[in-house]
């Protein structure tokens, strides 16, 4: 199937536009995708606005400010729940600065998007771990050693904060990728991050084009260490997601 491009408009509301490489790479990881999801059950968005808005807008919306701000120095970042390859393998298009982390616990997603970012010639900066996250989070290699940490489409917010926060370096920021939010879902993120000892710092909304949906981007930070018990042992976030009440049984 020929590579087609969004249409210009795309890029202006993103407020980003990618150079001639950064196009041809994101055009080419569409068709790695294409071809490895006829093998691996990866996404089933592929194909037009589906890939363009809703894997690779969605992706970098709430990085606008640093895509148009890019340091020379070295952006250290986590994809927890990779999936398919998403945001990480988007982020690391359009952040040539960046090393990336993919993390899965799914050995075939996995190699998938390791052949991906070989093919896209990102394995020097594109690293794969196939692992569940509480195990990430009390690697030395991972734990407290990322300046962006993130998850999309991955679990709760209070559960995803649990995975995140433990990964960051005192100045990092976690960017959990959430739908619509309202108050409720705020006031339990909330009591999540209290026992973490993180905070909110910034909250963005905003609806994708072609009426995709509502977006938010919560960006999280540490107000002091997070405590050495989190991430507890491997499902009991998800089990008992931090902040609720523990019912008797």
């Amino acid at each position: 199937m020929p590579a087609a491009t969004p249409d210009t408009a795309l890029w202006q509301e993103l407020g980003w536009q990618p150079s001639p490489e950064q196009l041809q790479q994101l055009q080419q990881l569409q068709e790695e995708l294409r071809q490895w999801n006829s093998r691996v059950n990866l996404t089933r968005l592929v194909e037009g606005d589906d890939f363009w808005i809703a894997q690779v807008f969605d992706s970098l919306w709430p990085l606008q400010q640093l895509l148009n701000d890019q340091a020379e120095a070295p952006l250290r970042c986590i994809d927890v729940g990779t999936g398919g390859g998403f945001p990480g393998l988007a982020i690391a298009i359009a952040f040539p600065q960046a090393q990336l982390t993919l993390v899965d616990s799914v050995g075939r997603k996995t190699q998938a998007v390791e052949a991906m970012a070989a093919a896209l010639g990102l394995s020097d900066r594109v690293q794969l771990r196939c692992e569940r996250v509480e195990l990430t989070g009390r690697h030395g290699q991972c734990r407290g050693q990322f300046d962006l940490a993130m998850a999309r489409a991955v679990a709760a917010a209070p559960v995803v904060a649990e995975y995140l926060v433990p990964l960051l370096k005192p100045s990092g920021q976690a960017l959990l990728y959430r739908g619509q939010w309202g108050e409720a879902d705020q006031r339990e993120l909330e009591r999540a991050l209290q026992l973490l000892r993180a905070e909110i710092v910034r909250c963005e909304q905003r609806e994708l084009p072609a009426e995709r949906g509502q977006r938010t981007a919560l960006f999280v930070a540490a107000s002091a260490p997070c405590p050495k018990s989190y991430p507890r042992a491997v499902g009991m976030p998800s089990k008992f997601p931090l902040g609720q009440p523990v019912s008797a049984s």
